[in-house]
């Protein structure tokens, strides 16, 4: 009984009639393929430009810069370690600690100048 039923959708579909081109439109359409078969180049190019995966899940797109906020945090945490010597945070923090040996460092707190008035 399925063959039969499948052997009468193939002869409605081959047929030229508007109802099977229709339900050739509608099967097409359910299955991502492309719904008029004289679609012209210039159309195909923007099927297949849809039909294909977003640009920002491509792997050569996502892996094409290093992974800085990783690299940063792992690199800090060497140098909290003492394993990495990063020369121009060593300079920042003499400068911090040379500004606050001359008394221009952030007070504590409670010592602003609001508390004193």
């Amino acid at each position: 009984m399925a063959a039969t039923k499948f052997y009468n959708y193939l002869k409605v579909v081959q047929s030229a009639t508007p109802y099977a081109k229709r339900v050739e439109q509608l099967s097409s359409r359910i299955f991502g393929e492309v719904a008029r078969p004289n679609t012209s180049a210039k159309s195909m190019r923007i099927v297949n430009m849809f039909s294909s995966q977003p640009i920002e899940q491509r792997a050569d797109i996502k892996n094409y810069y290093p992974r800085h906020v990783e690299i940063h945090v792992l690199m800090r945490n060497l140098r909290n370690y003492g394993l990495f010597r990063d020369e121009h945070e060593d300079f920042k923090e003499e400068i911090k600690r040379l500004r606050e040996l001359r008394g221009k460092g952030k007070p504590k707190k409670g010592e602003g100048k609001r508390s004193k008035k």
